[in-house]
């Protein structure tokens, strides 16, 4: 028998039944073809998120889909002479670490099949990779509490018939691929006839879509070939019947988290968060257990969570308020100058936001943001002309290569390597004057901001003088270690001293590890310091740094 996957030549996906012979597949194999399924999101994924119509609107599942695939991408580069099981292994943990959206979480869920299915094994045979890729598409569609036919889980369900159907043929695992590629791709073009939010559009499920450049770059990357851009058809859904769809926002609230060190069972999970809205997805790896749902209570939700243990990568976005952005985006023309502002954790975001910052991007100390990132941001933005605030040193060069790509007149940056600098400069923006004008302004006010900030020591070493020991609370000033000590406390205490008394207000902006109430009593102790010092407390929410500071 004969079977062609894709516009290759033909004898690439034949199977030639007088010389089968059971092929070995190494680690190294494995990783290859998950480094493809990368490489094939990264080429493809605005054409995912230009099929996004459903649950939601949003145009980010070939983006989630995407980042999922770059945290794996991440880890699984830097194995070497691995076992066919520890490439599984990593993959599914680092998938549901970095999963981003109820579709990012699904393709987790995938991954976390595969790596069950190659758990024990330093290598594996066609027949036993075929098998676990189909255990993984098994747990993606378990993933969901209520399955809709028409979405990623009706290709899903396609895809692990085709490859169950070439498993139990004897067939090796490329044409397994093959024959789960087109069987998912022949279940895609038929979604726009289950579900009427698809066929509205004029469009095929976003997510099924995904599931088919996961699997192209697979087979690309197993291969050895470099996946490319797919030849795929025009995308843009008819924003005339987008617009008039009804889409379900009584659950507005986009709630995903991650529960670590979880002491609980998935089924308790299931039944505890179903009642509180819908689009539920549960994932678990090991001790780890992963949260999607569409909520109108998410303080509620995020309540049930602590209670099953460590709450990490809290997100949470008004759908509503996204869409109305979406559908408003590609009606009107750009026009006017803005800000561009890099914000690590929601809290300053926020600020940033209320501040006059019309565009934000998630970024900071340890997660620099692309030079993509921007141009993709400034593409969508509604602003002919844009100044970034990188806020933070390791960001700026990736701002001033931004300016460079799309020119001066389009693009300028202002320097700012800390929040102090970010929020002087975003106070003195005006857009009712020229770029240059706010540029120069920006500049010279963010140069006149003062700042604070603790963190803690990941390693020993001496800087500035300073002994400074591994898990140490550390203080700087302007970014510069100025001091370290064993509490949060006295630190903050002593590197605001070290800054002198010529302040009158202090913000201090508190990140993700530290609550409300340890943040208010570090703020009376400062105030207690100094008569004349004010000491104003914010929820920053950003990673790493226990508190940020402002000097005025």
């Amino acid at each position: 028998m004969a079977f062609l996957c894709g516009g290759s030549a033909e004898e690439r996906c034949r199977l030639d039944m007088t010389s089968k012979q059971e092929a070995i597949i190494s680690g190294e194999q494995i990783k290859n073809m998950l480094l493809g399924a990368y490489k094939s999101f990264e080429k493809n994924y605005q054409y995912i998120n230009d099929l996004n119509v459903f649950p939601v609107p949003d145009g980010d599942t070939g983006t989630n889909m995407m980042h999922t695939m770059a945290a794996v991408a991440r880890e699984i580069s830097q194995l070497q002479n691995v076992t066919v099981s520890e490439v599984g292994t990593m993959a599914a943990r680092s998938a549901i670490m970095g999963a981003r959206g109820n579709s990012g979480v699904i393709l987790s869920q995938l991954l976390r099949g595969l790596g069950k299915g190659l758990a024990g094994k330093k290598r594996a045979t066609s027949n036993e990779v075929g098998k676990a890729f189909q255990f993984g598409i098994l747990y993606a569609y378990r993933a969901v509490s209520k399955p809709v036919e028409g979405t990623i889980l009706t290709v899903a369900r396609a895809i692990a018939k085709g490859a169950y159907h070439a498993v139990r043929q004897g067939e090796d695992f490329e044409d397994v691929l093959c024959e789960a590629l087109e069987s998912g791709k022949k279940e895609l073009a038929r979604t726009p006839e289950l579900l009427p939010a698809l066929k509205a559009a004029g469009v095929v499920d976003a997510g099924g879509q995904g599931l088919i450049v996961f699997l192209e770059g697979c087979l690309a990357g197993f291969r050895g070939e470099d996946a490319g851009e797919l030849h795929l058809p025009p995308s843009k859904p008819s924003f005339a019947n987008f617009i008039e769809m009804e889409v379900d926002l009584e659950n507005p609230y986009c709630t995903e988290f991650i529960v670590k060190e979880a002491e609980v069972k998935e089924d308790v999970v299931r039944s505890t968060l179903q009642p509180l809205g819908n689009s539920l997805i549960v994932a678990v790896v090991g001790d780890i257990v992963k949260v999607h749902i569409h909520t109108k209570a998410p303080g509620l939700v995020l309540q049930h969570g602590l209670s099953w243990g460590s709450l990490h990568d809290i997100k949470i976005y008004n759908m509503a308020e996204q869409h109305q952005h979406r559908v408003v985006g590609a009606q009107t023309e750009k026009h006017g100058l803005a800000v561009l502002s890099v914000a690590a954790g929601n809290g300053i975001a926020s600020i940033m936001h209320q501040l006059g910052a019309a565009e934000i991007i998630s970024g900071g100390q340890s997660m620099n943001p692309p030079v993509e990132a921007f141009i993709k941001v400034i593409e969508k933005g509604s602003a002919e002309q844009y100044i970034i605030l990188p806020n933070n040193k390791n960001i700026i060069l990736a701002a001033e290569q931004v300016k460079k790509l799309l020119g001066a007149a389009q693009v300028d940056y202002v320097p700012t390597t800390n929040l102090a600098q970010g929020l002087a400069a975003l106070l003195h923006f005006d857009a009712a004057k020229t770029l240059q004008e706010n540029s120069a302004v920006m500049r010279r006010e963010a140069k006149e901001a003062h700042s604070a900030a603790v963190s803690i020591a990941v390693r020993d070493s001496v800087v500035n003088g300073i002994t400074v020991k591994k898990g140490q609370y550390i203080g700087l000033l302007e970014d510069k270690i100025v001091y370290a000590g064993a509490t949060l406390e006295e630190v903050t205490a002593e590197t605001v001293k070290l800054a002198g008394s010529d302040w009158e207000l202090i913000s201090l902006y508190y990140g993700s590890d530290l609550t409300q109430s340890e943040a208010d009593k570090i703020a009376a102790e400062l105030e207690a310091l100094d008569g004349g010092w004010e000491v104003t407390v914010f929820d920053g929410g950003q990673p790493l740094y226990p508190l940020l500071l402002s000097l005025e």
